[in-house]
């Protein structure tokens, strides 16, 4: 039987919520303020929390970062019980990790429909975990520091974000790094002259922010999702005590450090040395390599590979258009579909 914990500081609210959940078979129990809230799950440790925001002792948001400190209710499902719908509300509260919100008032279809998703999608995550330990055995090959990689993975909830959502901001307190499982996260710096480069895209199985974890400083650019993604987030503590215990994980996670590197110094040499048309030729290329092993086709906007190639969105159109009329690309459609990847390699500057 699912347990299930609701802090809610409205008794007739609180109670109302108990008897349908118990109606519909779940384990229930209650508690009137944050901070019971909070002593309960890590008692208890539910499956699936439902916590008003608005109390006295503790609000919702801080019940959330409080069960995020601990292994044992980092990864319950939480949804909050709000009558807040403001957009700032609700993004404040998903940023911080909660799953769902029921907006007040709510019917009991809602309620249910809510709780059974969220449960399914826990035993899903469950499955899936178990499906990608393979992929993760690939990046430690210790009999020794798997187990404890293994049970870190195993302990993390999976995060969905949104296209366009922002994992962290330049100058942001470095605290997390992200497994990528689903879709693609691009990283970003700001120039002063106000221009966005983009200086890397991550794709499924790479991890994003490695770097932070022996700078342990503050983030040095942007991460955005650039499709809806799932992600398994990471405290960098964690992975430097796994990295001081184990040589051969620590061996792993330099090799990552050091392919970005190098792949930073062949951009920053391509933006110096390169002309604008090899510029983007060689952006293209290096996205088909990366991110369409089984095709040609590109899916890059104007401002995206402009981004890519340090160039202007204005640049990125002509230079698109000649190598069109060049037959090297077909732009005809949505999406630029690479035609002579030979030619489009060989350009001259």
């Amino acid at each position: 039987m699912d347990k299930i914990l609701v802090i809610e500081d409205n008794f007739e609210m609180r109670d109302n919520i108990s008897e349908i959940l118990e109606l519909a078979g779940y384990k229930v129990y209650s508690a009137l303020n944050g901070k019971i809230g909070v002593e309960m799950a890590l008692k208890i440790e539910p499956d699936i929390i439902l916590c008003d925001i608005l109390m006295d002792e503790l609000d919702g948001y801080g019940v959330l970062f409080m069960l995020s400190k601990y292994s044992q209710t980092n990864a319950i499902p939480f949804i909050f019980i709000t009558a807040k719908a403001q957009k700032q509300d609700l993004r404040k509260g998903m940023e911080m990790g909660a799953d769902d919100y029921l907006i007040k008032p709510f019917d009991d279809v809602e309620l249910l429909n809510a709780v059974e998703t969220r449960l399914k999608k826990k035993k899903q995550q469950e499955e899936f975990y178990s499906k990608t330990i393979n992929k993760i055995e690939q990046l430690v090959t210790s009999s020794n520091g798997l187990p404890e990689l293994n049970k870190i993975i195993e302990e993390r909830k999976l995060r969905t974000v949104r296209k366009k959502q922002v994992l962290y901001y330049q100058g942001d307190k470095a605290t997390n790094i992200y497994l990528i499982h689903k879709g693609k996260i691009k990283t970003t710096k700001i120039a002063d002259d106000g221009r966005e480069l983009t200086t890397k895209i991550y794709n499924v199985d790479e991890f994003v922010g490695v770097h932070m974890i022996f700078l342990s400083e503050n983030y040095i650019d942007n991460a955005i999702a650039i499709e809806d993604c799932i992600l398994s987030i990471f405290s960098i503590n964690e992975i430097e005590k796994l990295i001081s215990q184990y040589p051969d994980v620590a061996s792993k996670f330099i090799k990552i450090l050091s392919n970005e590197i190098v792949e930073k110094e062949e951009q920053l040499l391509q933006m110096a040395y390169s002309s604008v048309r090899k510029r983007i030729a060689e952006s293209l290329l290096n996205f088909q390599k990366q991110h369409c092993i089984n095709g040609n086709n590109i899916n890059l906007t104007r401002n995206e590979l402009a981004n890519l190639s340090g160039t202007a969105p204005e640049t990125v159109s002509r230079t698109l258009t000649e190598f069109d009329n060049e037959g090297l690309i077909d732009k005809s459609r949505n999406e630029i579909i690479l035609l002579n990847l030979q030619k489009l390699s060989s350009l001259r500057n």
